[in-house]
C-alpha cells in the first residue's frame, strides 16, 4: 500500500501542474474571442489573459481584451499577452508592450489599435501609418469605462 505521504505528495504535485500559469497557444482560424464571439485569425493583434488559476482567455483584438477586462473585474489576472506586429502570431507582455493607433493600420475590430514588443519597432511604424504611442497604463485610462 502507498503511504499517505507519498499519496499527498502526488496530489499536491498534480494541483501545481494542473494550474500551471503560462500562455496557452492560439489556434488561429479556429479558437473564437472571449469577448466578441468572432473567429480569432489576424496573428499580429490577438491577445490573451491567463488567469492567477491558470485559465486563458483568448481575443481576437487587444481592444477586445481590453473591453471585456472592464466588464470583469473580479477575474484576478496573472498573465496579460498581445501579438507582437512586428512578430505575428508571437504572444509577448501586454505590459511592456508599446501601443500605436492609427486611422491607417486597421485592427479586427475597429480601434486601430495595435502591439508591439518595442519601442523602436512602434516609432517606426508610427512614422509610416501616423497616429499616437501609447504605453500599457494609457491604454487603460483610455478603455476605461
Amino acid at each position: 500500500m502507498y503511504s499517505p505521504k507519498l499519496l499527498l505528495s502526488f496530489f499536491a504535485f498534480l494541483f501545481l501542474v494542473s494550474c500551471s500559469i503560462e500562455k496557452s497557444p492560439i489556434n488561429y482560424g479556429k479558437d473564437a474571442c472571449h469577448f466578441c464571439k468572432m473567429t480569432i485569425v489576424d496573428r499580429q493583434h490577438a491577445a490573451e489573459v491567463v488567469t492567477d488559476k491558470g485559465k486563458a482567455y483568448k481575443y481576437d483584438a487587444i481592444e477586445c481584451m481590453l473591453n471585456d477586462l472592464q466588464g470583469n473585474k473580479e477575474r484576478k489576472i496573472a498573465l496579460f499577452l498581445i501579438d507582437d506586429y512586428s512578430s505575428p502570431g508571437e504572444l509577448i507582455d501586454a505590459k511592456e508592450a508599446t501601443y500605436l493607433i492609427s486611422e491607417n493600420l486597421p485592427s479586427p475590430m475597429g480601434a486601430n489599435l495595435t502591439g508591439f514588443g518595442s519601442k523602436e519597432k512602434a516609432m517606426e511604424t508610427q512614422k509610416e501609418k501616423g497616429g499616437t504611442i501609447y504605453s500599457w497604463n494609457d491604454l487603460k485610462r483610455l478603455f476605461k469605462k
